[in-house]
C-alpha cells in the first residue's frame, strides 16, 4: 500500500473518530443540561410549595385567632369557616389577596356585622404582616414541609436552607434554627455564606404588600445528583472511546510497521539477490573455463577455477546459513550449548581471523583488554559469531581507513564487551530500528553497502538468549559504539 493511501485512510478514519466524539459530547452535553433543567423545575416546584404551605398555616392560624377571641355570630362564624376552607382548598391554585372580598353564602352580600368582622379579619392581618419574619415562621414546620415536598419527589440528597429577611438584610433561619447574629453577604459564614449564592430561592408571604423575604434552599452534592442518572452512561462512553483511540493509534502503527517491514524485506530480497547473483556469476564463468579445451590440458588452471567454485560456494552457503540462522531464533528453535568462554581468547581469534580484511583497507584493528575476569558461561559457537558480525559490521560501514577498537571491562555480575568504530555514524531515527530484522543504514545506493540486515538482528537475539544486553552510543559523523553485556552464568 502505497503512502498516499495511508493517508487517506488515516484521514477518513480520524474524521469519523472526531464525529463520533462530538456526538457523543454532544449528547452527553445535551442529557446533563436536560437533567439540570429538570431537577431545577422539581426543586422550585417544592419551594413554591411550601411557602404556600406556610402562607395557607398563616391564614388559617389568623382566622381561628379571629373566631375565638372576637366572639363573632354564627353566622359569621360560619363565612369564617367557608374563607378558611376557600383558603385551604386554594392556596395551591391561586393567590388571595387580603384586599379581596369574602363571599356571604347565605345573602350574596355583606351586613354590616361582617363587614367589622372582615375589617377585624385586617387589622390582625396587618398586625401580622407587621411582625418580624422569623416569627412568622414555624421551624418544625418548615422542615417538615421542605422534606416532604423534596423526597415526594425523589430528592433524598443532603441540603442546607435558609430563610432571608428582606429588613435585616440576613438570614433569620438557617437549617432548623434561629438565627440572631448578623450574617450579611459581607460577612457571612458556614451555611448562609453558600445560601446566598444559591439560585434556588423563592418569595415568601407574597400575599403582604411587599414580600417580607425568600425561602433558599442549597444542595452540596447537586452536580453528582444531577450527573447521577447518566454517570454509568458516562463512564461506558469514556471507556469506549478510550478504546476506540487505543485501537485507531494501533491500527496506524501496526500501518506503518507493516509498511516498513514490506520495505526491508524488498530491500532484502534485492540484496540476496545481488549477494547470489556475483558468486553464480563467478561459479558459471569458471565452469565454463575447465570446459574449454585450453584449460582441460593444464591441471593448475583447473584446479584455480576449482577452488575459484569452491570459495564461492562457501560464501552462498554462508549466507543461506546466516538466514536460516535467523529463521531458527524467531522460532525459538535453537538449544544453547553452554561451557566456560575466555573472552579475552575468543576475542583474540576473532581479530586474527578479521585483520586481513582491516589490512586490505589500511585500516587499524586494536584491542584494549581490561577485564580481570574475562571468563563466562555461554555458547562460544554463538558468541564467536556475535563477535564476528560487529566487526564486520564496524568495517563495512567505516570509510577507507578505518579505525577499530576492541574494549573489555568487568561490570557488576558479567563482562562488558565494546566495539567502536570511526564509521558514519548512526541518526537517532535509525538507532530505533538498528536491531530490527532486514534493516539497513543506507549511505545512498541500495547496493552500496553489501548484506542482508541481519547482523545486528542476530547479535540481539543471541545476546539475550544469554541473559546479556546490547547497546549502542553513535552520532553521524563521529562513529558507533556497541556495547554488549554477558553475565557471568
Amino acid at each position: 500500500m502505497d503512502a498516499q493511501r495511508i493517508r487517506l485512510i488515516i484521514g477518513l478514519m480520524t474524521v469519523a473518530l472526531i464525529g463520533v466524539i462530538c456526538l457523543q459530547i454532544y449528547w452527553i452535553s445535551w442529557s446533563i443540561r436536560l437533567n439540570e433543567e429538570q431537577f431545577d423545575k422539581i426543586v422550585y416546584a417544592a419551594l413554591n410549595r411550601v411557602a404556600d404551605k406556610l402562607q395557607h398555616y398563616e391564614d388559617v392560624a389568623v382566622w381561628d385567632a379571629l373566631s375565638t377571641t372576637q366572639g363573632f355570630s354564627n353566622e359569621a362564624n360560619r363565612n369564617i369557616r367557608l374563607a378558611a376552607k376557600f383558603l385551604e382548598s386554594g392556596f395551591s391554585t391561586r393567590r388571595i389577596s387580603r384586599s379581596d372580598s369574602l363571599p356571604n353564602p347565605a345573602t350574596g352580600g355583606q351586613s354590616f356585622e361582617d363587614n367589622v368582622n372582615m375589617w377585624e379579619y385586617m387589622k390582625v392581618s396587618q398586625l401580622v404582616d407587621s411582625r418580624p419574619l422569623a416569627e412568622r415562621i414555624q421551624l418544625d414546620l418548615l422542615s417538615l414541609s421542605l422534606k416532604e415536598e423534596l423526597t415526594s419527589r425523589g430528592i433524598n440528597t443532603p441540603y442546607q436552607y435558609g430563610v432571608y429577611s428582606k429588613a435585616r438584610n440576613s438570614f433569620v433561619v438557617v437549617n432548623d434554627h434561629y438565627v440572631v447574629v448578623d450574617n450579611s453577604p459581607q460577612v457571612a459564614q458556614g451555611g448562609a455564606s453558600t445560601l446566598f449564592n444559591s439560585k434556588y430561592r423563592v418569595s415568601l408571604f407574597q400575599k403582604d404588600i411587599e414580600s417580607p423575604g425568600n425561602l433558599s434552599i442549597y444542595f452540596p452534592n447537586r452536580t453528582s445528583l444531577v450527573l447521577g442518572t447518566i454517570w454509568q452512561t458516562l463512564l461506558l462512553s469514556v471507556v469506549f472511546t478510550g478504546i476506540i483511540l487505543f485501537c485507531f493509534w494501533y491500527t496506524i502503527q501496526v500501518i506503518y510497521r507493516q509498511k516498513k517491514l514490506g520495505e526491508m524485506k524488498t530491500d532484502f530480497i534485492n540484496n540476496m539477490t545481488h549477494e547470489f547473483k556475483t558468486p553464480i556469476a563467478t561459479i558459471s564463468l569458471a565452469t565454463d573455463s575447465i570446459a574449454s579445451p585450453m584449460v582441460v590440458s593444464n591441471p593448475d588452471k583447473i584446479k584455480r577455477f576449482v577452488d575459484i567454485i569452491r570459495q564461492e560456494n562457501r560464501r552462498m552457503n554462508s549466507q543461506v546459513e546466516r538466514v536460516l540462522q535467523i529463521a531458527q531464533l524467531d522460532k525459538k528453535d535453537f538449544q544453547l550449548r553452554l561451557g566456560e568462554i575466555n573472552m579475552h581468547e575468543l576475542i583474540q581469534q576473532a581479530v586474527d581471523n578479521f585483520s586481513l580484511q582491516i589490512e586490505k583497507r589500511e585500516g587499524i584493528l586494536q584491542l584494549d583488554l581490561q577485564a580481570s575476569r574475562p571468563v563466562i558461561q555461554g555458547d562460544s559457537t554463538h558468541i564467536a559469531s556475535v563477535v564476528h558480525n560487529l566487526l564486520d559490521n564496524a568495517n563495512k560501514y567505516s570509510p577507507e581507513k578505518p579505525e577499530i577498537t576492541i574494549r573489555t571491562r568487568n561490570v557488576p555480575h558479567g563482562v562488558e564487551i565494546t566495539v567502536e568504530d570511526n564509521g558514519i555514524g548512526i541518526s537517532k531515527e535509525a538507532r530505533k530500528h538498528i536491531f530490527d530484522k532486514f534493516y539497513r543504514v543506507h549511505t545512498g545506493n541500495i547496493h552500496d553497502v553489501k548484506g542482508f540486515g541481519l547482523g545486528l538482528s542476530y547479535v540481539k537475539a543471541i545476546v539475550t538468549a544469554h541473559k546479556g544486553f546490547v547497546d549502542i552510543k553513535s552520532e553521524p559523523g563521529k562513529g558507533s559504539a556497541f556495547i554488549v553485556t554477558f553475565p557471568f552464568a
